[in-house]
């Protein structure tokens, strides 16, 4: 047993290793809570292209498209030749238009990526035996479930009352698991799980040891074994950060590190006393590895060379088109509105302010974050339950409810919340027909044809929310401080009569990654709470008497409006009367006209439909339970303006931009820049990576076909299928229309009108700031008047938008 194994220790410098190792991995927030993160997130602090060949080299993970993508966008237009030379250059590379083509078009394959142990022990493994690696995978993918779903049927008595960490309770498992040994063909198996250390740090010194791994070769060797079971890890690692958020620990991916590499070490001493012939070959193979991992990693830098630069050439090229369209914009003030409407600054809606603006000068729309600027937690009155409705890197610092509990909605909660957990899994729907019989298949055959009936645009019922913080409810004056921090990021000048607070959410039937597709900013999801609450704040008259003091006087006249973009139907609905009747015929034809404009996207045949059918087309998308691509969400993104809408009104950006008002004249001391450019910034670029990750490498960073989805744990995650690692990111049917691609994949370029010395002063700031801009993970501009450049390594470089 393993009490017999000599006792070792790591040294100081393994420790570091494994340390480094279990930081690689991003969190990825549950089904419920689901919000775009840059899967690569931990390692900004290196530079792209390094990672990128890093992630090549232990994984096989693509960060680039595959070059014969990239060359029939080069045919298409989309990359020009101009672009395409200043990449080349770039990166060292002078060669004429017609020779750099030739060099760019040739075939670079694939390069062998590192192996771990099951790996290479499965080169020389019979065709008729279950693969090592994938049973291992689905082993530990299969605990983790049960593990964190507290479903523990294996666990003995004696530990009932012992608090097991992972690795523990995967061992105690695994030592009961015969079937192991049955699965894969492996007789003695069994045996090896009774040798393994009972303490997974001990377990650590051990593998080290007997696999021979030298010190310089760990930090490689356990990212290695955690991105290839990334997505328990990328959970892991949010429940890691959520802990770490109220000030405690959790290391839960350390324990997952000790489980692969036990499996590893079991895989090592198996073969080593029952199969001569095959340890031999690993033994050589692994130890030839190890020695030169240097030279494998100079072989994917090299590979990756081609695609470097058309990669670069793409951003370079869509960079210069929306530049060429900034620089020639002239300003387009207002009238004096009658109408303020505040939205989110999601690129859905970009296209929805343009056609509310396009009706009258006398409406004004703006860009704010979606979490409208409050910290808060939303705690349903006469429940236990909060959930966060703000972006997953802050803290929330107040909670909200509703005054007095409303025992329907409650009700009805509960009702939808139990029949969703069981009817909207992906397969779940046939299991229920067959148990509720033709009752259940007719109600889904009428859900296909009937619209949604509740967009109209009228009030509901009036809700007092009550805010507190640590459990005191917040005064007067702390409400007036909170909502002038929110007013003067928001930077209006003046008020109109009528000021819409826009949230947003989505409505799609049948998806597991629905909450994916609400506030981006917001937890997973919809803007609702967020807009109801701060108009509440505005609206008060006492609030807005402490607000005078404060430097923000608000006319008697003016009225907050909390309402809700549907960017699945793009109706917007107000949750209050709104004064001026009119409002609601330009939201209505606001609606219309950006329905017109979506539906090439989503539907040809949507054209072809008068308005009121195209209205009822898009509602009955919204219901239909087997409809795969509901909405693009914010596939295609690709920059993030933060400026005076007047300097954008007039441009069409194609649902392709984040726009979040600024005026750096009301900001002498950068203190709003600042906030903009540590927290609307890095939010975007989590969006942004999400969408390009799930693209260039579907199988790592996205979660494959969404028919095939299947919860774990309720909310926990997706299998694609009924096993195999946690998938993460966006399904292929969010970025792909069967025929192409939908989404661009490029990293964000985000343009600021503010001095240079304020930009570069905020940069010099943060650390996090100069990592993602020195290690080109977005590209920062600064825009003023015709001319824009880009700024990095601390310095600013003109460039030549007008070309």
């Amino acid at each position: 047993m393993s009490d017999f194994t000599v006792s070792q220790s790591l040294t100081t410098q393994q420790q570091e290793a494994l340390q480094r190792a279990t930081k690689c991995l991003a969190p990825n927030w549950p089904l419920d809570r689901m919000i775009a993160v840059n899967p690569l997130w931990n390692l900004v602090d290196r530079p792209f292209d390094n990672v990128a060949t890093d992630m090549s080299l232990l994984a096989g993970i693509r960060c680039h498209m595959p070059v014969e993508t990239y060359l029939s966008w080069y045919e298409e237009g989309r990359i020009q030749n101009q672009q395409l030379l200043q990449a080349a250059h770039e990166y060292g590379l002078n060669l004429s238009a017609e020779a750099l083509i030739v060099h760019l078009s040739k075939d670079t394959g694939r390069v062998q990526s590192w192996r771990n142990i099951a790996d290479w022990a499965d080169l020389t493994r019979s065709n008729h035996k279950m693969s090592w690696h994938d049973e291992i995978t689905h082993q530990i993918s299969q605990f983790c479930a049960a593990h964190y779903q507290d479903q523990r049927p294996m666990l003995q008595r004696q530990y009932r009352q012992q608090s097991l960490n992972l690795y523990q309770h995967w061992l105690q498992v695994s030592r009961m698991d015969r079937g192991l040994s049955i699965i894969l063909s492996e007789s003695h198996l069994a045996d090896e799980f009774d040798l393994l250390p009972n303490d997974q740090e001990q377990l650590f010194a051990t593998a080290i040891s007997e696999l021979k791994v030298p010190s310089q070769s760990i930090y490689n060797y356990g990212q290695a074994l955690l991105l290839d079971i990334n997505g328990w890890g990328a959970y892991l690692a949010y429940r890691a950060f959520e802990a770490e958020k109220i000030g405690k620990s959790q290391d839960d991916v350390r324990s997952l590190l000790a489980i692969k590499l036990a499996w590893e070490l079991v895989i090592w001493r198996y073969l080593e006393k029952h199969q001569a012939d095959e340890f031999d070959a690993l033994k050589e193979r692994w130890g030839q590895q190890l020695l030169h991992t240097h030279e494998l990693r100079s072989q994917h830098h090299d590979a990756l060379s081609i695609p470097r630069i058309w990669a670069r050439a793409l951003e370079l090229s869509e960079q210069h088109r929306l530049q060429q369209q900034l620089v020639n914009a002239q300003p387009k003030p207002s009238d004096k509105a009658t109408l303020q409407a505040i939205f989110c600054i999601d690129v859905r809606s970009e296209v929805y302010r343009r056609a509310l603006e396009s009706q009258s000068r006398e409406i004004e729309t703006y860009g704010f974050a979606g979490f409208f600027g409050l910290p808060i937690e939303y705690e349903q009155a006469g429940t236990q339950v909060s959930r966060p409705q703000l972006p997953g890197l802050v803290p929330a610092s107040i909670r909200v409810f509703e005054s007095t509990p409303n025992e329907h909605k409650l009700a009805q909660t509960s009702r939808h919340a139990g029949w969703n957990r069981w009817g909207n899994a992906a397969a779940a729907t046939f299991s229920m027909v067959e148990s509720m019989g033709w009752w259940y298949a007719f109600k889904l055959f009428k859900k296909s044809l009937k619209g949604d009936q509740g967009h109209a645009l009228s009030p509901t019922d009036a809700t007092h929310w009550t805010l507190t913080r640590q459990g005191h409810a917040l005064s007067v004056d702390d409400q007036a401080l909170l909502a002038k921090g929110v007013l003067d990021t928001m930077g209006l000048r003046y008020y109109a009569p009528t000021v819409l607070l826009v949230g947003h959410g989505s409505h799609s039937c049948n998806n597991l990654q629905s909450a994916g597709l609400e506030c981006g900013a917001c937890g997973g999801q919809t803007g609702e709470v967020n807009v109801r609450v701060l108009a509440q704040l505005l609206n008060d008259t006492q609030v807005r008497e402490a607000l005078d003091k404060l430097g923000h006087e608000i006319p008697s006249n003016t009225q907050f409006v909390a309402a809700l973009h549907n960017t699945m139907t793009d109706h917007v609905t107000c949750f209050q009367e709104v004064r001026d009747g009119f409002v609601y015929d330009w939201l209505q034809q606001a609606t219309y006209l950006t329905q017109l404009e979506r539906a090439p996207r989503l539907d040809p045949a949507l054209l072809e439909m008068d308005k009121q059918e195209r209205n009822e087309a898009y509602l009955k998308r919204a219901k239909d339970w087997s409809q795969t691509r509901p909405e693009w969400g914010l596939a295609d993104n690709n920059a993030f303006i933060i400026a005076p809408r007047q300097y954008t009104r007039a441009l069409d950006l194609n649902g392709r931009c984040f726009l979040h008002d600024y005026d750096f004249h009301l900001d002498p001391d950068s203190a709003v820049l600042e906030r903009l450019m540590t927290a609307p910034m890095l939010v975007t670029h989590w969006i942004n990576m999400q969408y390009n990750l799930s693209t260039t490498d579907n199988f790592k960073f996205g979660s494959g076909n969404k028919v095939l989805h299947n919860a774990v744990g309720d909310h926990i995650g997706v299998f694609e299928g009924n096993g195999g690692d946690l998938r993460i990111g966006l399904a292929m049917q969010s970025l792909h229309d069967g025929q192409q691609w939908m989404h661009t994949p490029q990293r964000l370029a985000v343009y600021i009108r503010a001095p240079q010395s304020a930009i570069a002063a905020v940069v010099a700031k943060h650390a996090l700031l100069q990592h993602l801009i020195n290690h080109q993970w977005l590209y920062v501009f600064q825009w003023q008047d015709q001319s824009i450049h880009r700024f990095h390594a601390g310095e600013w470089h003109p460039c030549p938008a007008n070309d």
